[in-house]
């Protein structure tokens, strides 16, 4: 059975529900619905309303329509205008037959090959690295200073035991000049490969194309030819926006493995730097016993954190 209602009694001259309401149809009609009205619970609907069909439709075609008329992030390139990176109105392929790099000779115009992911959120402004660099140097000294006054100290002790004395210093100092380079934003780093000649042209095509696809870091470089038929491994760095981003790193370095880069099983893999470190020169062997390294692919791939 329907009920139906008068227009003319529901509303008043405003337009208004009229004080005088009511339910039209036959007595069965009228005291179902009026026995919904005594029984209807308003809290109880609106706290069942967001998970209703129709209103969750509702939110995602309005989620959906607010994603799709956003403005779109303009593509950007920090080596836009430098002859020796790709350029935004330059596709991959063009890009790599112009600068490959079993070929193209190092100089100074080509000291590296760039590509950037135009993607990226991460810009030149984002970060101090001059104030880093200052704060660390002085935290390098005065390591280089307590380390001085140790070794005087324990002149004439076995080696293990200054060794062990300067451990907790080195890692605090470790820990120091990375929670400098978090306050001053040089959070950046890489994954580095070190592929042969023979193999530098596809390997490094790999990482360029799924660089500019979003699909590893911010960005990537490459060694050029050093001339004199050199044929040592060359240096393909892949880099991250923070190296404190263990989620970011871990996909950057599965992507790799994707991309039969690096073996998930491999002694010896490859390793994670900090550009903060680059940049103070701790390389292997430095003067102040530190690793060079924050990270190795057979740690994080064999599920050590």
């Amino acid at each position: 059975m329907t009920a139906t209602v008068s227009n003319d009694e529901e509303y008043g001259s405003n337009g208004y529900l009229s004080s005088d309401s009511s339910f039209y149809g036959d007595a069965d009609t009228k005291a179902e619905l009026e026995e919904r009205c005594e029984n209807y619970d308003p809290a109880r609907y609106w706290s069942n309303h967001p998970y209703l069909v129709s209103v969750m439709a509702a939110a995602n075609r309005a989620k959906s329509h607010a994603a799709s008329s956003s403005p779109t992030r303009p593509l950007y390139n920090p080596y836009e205008g430098r002859i020796n990176a790709r350029q935004l109105n330059e596709t991959v392929e063009e890009f790599l037959k112009r600068l490959p790099p079993l070929t193209t000779s190092v100089s100074p115009e080509y000291p590296w090959i760039f590509v950037a992911n135009p993607h990226a959120s991460s810009r030149p402004t984002d970060y101090d690295q001059g104030a880093f660099m200052q704060d660390a140097e002085q935290a390098l000294q005065e390591f280089t200073k307590k380390k001085s006054e140790i070794e005087s100290s324990m002149a004439g002790k076995a080696k293990a035991s200054i060794t062990r004395k300067l451990t907790p210093l080195r890692k605090t100092l470790e820990e120091k000049l990375l929670a400098k380079a978090k306050e001053k934003s040089f959070t950046s780093g890489k994954w580095m490969l070190f592929p042969s000649p023979d193999d530098v042209n596809s390997q490094w095509a790999l990482v360029a194309e799924a660089t500019v696809n979003r699909e590893l870091g911010t960005a990537a470089k490459v060694a050029p030819d050093s001339g004199d038929g050199d044929r040592n491994p060359r240096l393909i760095c892949v880099y991250t926006k923070d190296f404190s981003d263990m989620d970011d790193v871990k996909r950057v370095l599965e992507r790799l493995v994707e991309l039969g880069l690096v073996k998930r099983k491999d002694d010896r893999g490859i390793y994670y730097k900090a550009d903060a470190f680059t940049e103070l020169g701790i390389n292997a062997g430095n003067e102040w016993g530190l690793k060079a390294s924050l990270y190795a692919s057979k740690d994080l791939l064999g599920g050590k954190k």
